[in-house]
């Protein structure tokens, strides 16, 4: 579930964000693993964390036990509303996209295309998380596999050719906020890496297997991303992979021929398809949680008495997405919220040091490097946000407020759940 849902469709269409800025290739491939790094650093956190709360709902209830309730549902809000059913949305119209080259699509087409895809996944998570998890396995080994043909066959051109492409690459030293922004770029290529923790009441010792999940799935992603970025520059230039934004085909065409697009926009379907299903899967546990807590309404938590999956809440997820898609509106909200995913992810960091000092805080495992990775961590997030609010401000302001809305809907929903409880009492 780690490797394939971060492996989405990012590294095989546009690493050109990456090489963009920093136009070297020792640059290119310091971004992509410092961004591995801080990835694993994050990792490292959120696995100590599950393994201290291994039930289901995750960074919702990382951050509801180091902090309040309040802040969990605001991670809640901004999932269901932007980031995590617009993430779905994205890749499933680029999945969409990429279908359109075997097939003629018009705009109505793709998102015609895209609404089947999240619908049909729904579907076959709706009837079990054995059944989620046996396709996302499935599209994760061929991703793998694509992964590991890619280097080959880079590499064994860069042996053919004379001289490699990139070996002719002049090495330029970027500046510090060029190599940051690059960085941003890569932090984003790896998301989703926090997703396996939703699922904590559905995997096998938990408390165990998520840490192990984690640290396995994080190092792998890295040492794929830094290899197929070694393979495209191995036989595209820095400049060649800057100026695409379908990197993957131009460097199957060059190691192909003209076959080599339609090999890669096949990979890319497939890969888009594997990275929705882990997401699918993820997303309504959390809502699940909420609903739980009386944060949400009771009946969006209800389980399946049959196939034991929130079906109500993967439901809703499906036809929100869908009507995202069908508007397009997603562009604009995901845009605007999804660095606010970093905020949270800082407050979950510094979480972990309010809970080291709280009593009967007994995590199955202890993050490596603490204090100091998770201080790092604390310090990359501020920059991330910082970066974003600069280069922005208004539409990053706009995403905080998006965010900061479900804020009166929390006491609401607080006050009438506090009010049921003193009716209670008082009977």
């Amino acid at each position: 579930m780690v490797v394939g849902t971060i492996i989405g469709a990012s590294i095989f269409v546009q690493p050109s964000l990456i090489s963009g800025a920093v136009p070297s290739v020792s640059g290119m491939l310091l971004v992509w693993a410092a961004a591995g790094v801080l990835t694993l650093i994050g990792a490292l956190v959120t696995a100590e964390l599950a393994s201290a709360f291994p039930g289901t709902g995750g960074v919702y209830v990382f951050l509801r036990e180091s902090y309040s309730p309040a802040i969990g549902f605001l991670w809640c809000w901004a999932m269901f509303w932007s980031m995590h059913t617009g993430i779905i949305a994205a890749i499933a119209t680029v999945c969409a996209r990429y279908v359109s080259f075997f097939f003629p699509l018009g705009d109505t087409g793709v998102r015609v295309v895209a609404i089947g895809a999240i619908l049909v996944l729904s579907a076959v998570n709706y009837v079990g998380v054995r059944y989620g998890t046996a396709v996302q396995t499935t599209f994760t080994i061929i991703k793998v596999v694509a992964v590991v043909l890619i280097v080959a066959a880079g590499f064994a051109a860069a042996r053919a050719s004379s001289p490699p492409a990139a070996a002719a690459a002049p090495s330029v030293v970027p500046s510090l906020r060029a190599f940051v922004t690059a960085t941003v770029a890569g932090l984003f290529a790896f998301g989703g890496w926090h997703m396996v923790t939703y699922t904590g009441d559905e995997t096998v010792d938990a408390r165990r297997t998520i840490p192990r999940a984690l640290l396995i799935g994080t190092l792998a992603v890295t040492a794929s991303y830094i290899a197929v970025n070694a393979a495209y520059l191995a036989v595209l230039s820095p400049g060649a992979v800057a100026s695409s934004n379908r990197v993957a085909a131009d460097f199957a065409d060059r190691v192909m021929g003209s076959g080599g697009a339609a090999a890669m926009s096949a990979l890319v379907v497939l890969s888009t398809l594997g990275a929705m299903t882990g997401i699918i899967l993820t997303g309504p546990r959390v809502y699940l949680a909420a609903a739980h807590d009386g944060l949400l309404f009771r009946w969006i938590g209800a389980i399946h008495p049959r196939y034991g999956t929130p079906h109500h809440a993967i439901a809703l997820q499906a036809v929100w997405a869908s009507i995202l898609v069908a508007t397009g509106t997603y562009r604009a909200l995901f845009t605007r919220v999804v660095y606010t995913e970093w905020i949270f992810f800082g407050l979950m960091t510094a979480g972990m040091f309010v809970l080291r000092r709280r009593a009967g805080y007994a995590p199955a495992y202890r993050a490596w490097g603490y204090p100091v990775l998770p201080l790092v961590f604390i310090v990359c997030t501020a920059v991330i946000v910082f970066n974003q609010l600069v280069s922005d401000p208004i539409e990053s302001a706009t995403g905080l407020l998006i965010v900061l809305a479900g804020l009166p809907i929390y006491y609401l929903r607080a006050a009438r759940l506090n009010s049921r409880t003193v009716t209670h009492d008082d009977h």
